[in-house]
């Protein structure tokens, strides 16, 4: 495969990665508002654990573990930050 058909594969990926990172974002702004609405707290720490873990163990690479675990922080950081709105 050549550097410019690679290039326009992760181009796709990228465009598929942000569809899905916004679905993923909707949903945490209705988990924000059903926890507003019961008084519960936006960080559940247990919940955190455990998704994290579940994709660190699922992860078949090439990203090593700390990369899957950094990335999804992250992602559960910003979505929490939507949440607190």
């Amino acid at each position: 495969m050549t550097l410019d058909a690679l290039r326009k594969q992760i181009d796709r990926i990228d465009e598929k990665l942000l569809r899905l990172l916004n679905q993923r974002a909707s949903a945490a702004l209705q988990i924000g508002r059903i926890k507003k609405q019961h008084s519960l707290p936006v960080f559940d720490g247990k919940r955190e654990r455990a998704v994290l873990g579940r994709l660190v163990r699922g992860n078949g690479g090439p990203l090593p573990p700390a990369s899957v675990k950094a990335i999804f922080s992250e992602i559960l950081r910003r979505n929490r930050g939507l949440q607190g709105r």
